[in-house]
C-alpha cells in the first residue's frame, strides 16, 4: 500500500486498486481473451467470489509500482503485439488513475483460448 501524505490529510492506494486498474486496463486490449489467475483463485470464483484481481500481482515502492499480469490471449493473434499493447495501456491508465509511477508491467501469455467451433457449417 502506497501511502501519501497531502495538506488536507494522507492518501492510501492499496495494492488491490491498482490491480483492479490493472486488470481493466488489460482487458481492453484487443486480443486478450482473459486473465489467467492461479489455482486459489479459480477455486474462490467457483464458490462465488469475484477476484477482480485475478492473476496479477502487484509490487509497490515508495513511489512507484512493478506489475505481472498473467493473460489468455485469442486464438490468431500476433502474441507479441498484444503482449506490448498491454504493457503500454496498463502502464497508461495506472499513471493516469494513482499517480505513481509504473517502473515496469512484465506481461505472461500463459494460455491461447480455442476458437469455438461452428456446429451448423455449411457443407
Amino acid at each position: 500500500m502506497i501511502e501519501n501524505v497531502q495538506e488536507l490529510g494522507v492518501v492510501k492506494i492499496s495494492d488491490e486498486v491498482v490491480a483492479t486498474a490493472a486488470g481493466i486496463a488489460a482487458m481492453q486490449v484487443p486480443g486478450v481473451h482473459g486473465l489467467y489467475g492461479t489455482l486459489r483463485e479459480g477455486l474462490a470464483e467457483l464458490l462465488g467470489k469475484k477476484v477482480a484481481t485475478r492473476g496479477i500481482s502487484v509490487q509497490m515502492g515508495e513511489d512507484y509500482v512493478s506489475l505481472v499480469l498473467s493473460i489468455e490471449v485469442e486464438f490468431g493473434v500476433r502474441i507479441q503485439d498484444v503482449a506490448w499493447k498491454v504493457q503500454q495501456n496498463v502502464k497508461k491508465r495506472v499513471e493516469e488513475m494513482t499517480g505513481l509511477m509504473v517502473r515496469e508491467v512484465n506481461v505472461s501469455v500463459q494460455s491461447v483460448a480455442m476458437p469455438k467451433l461452428q456446429k451448423d457449417r455449411p457443407a
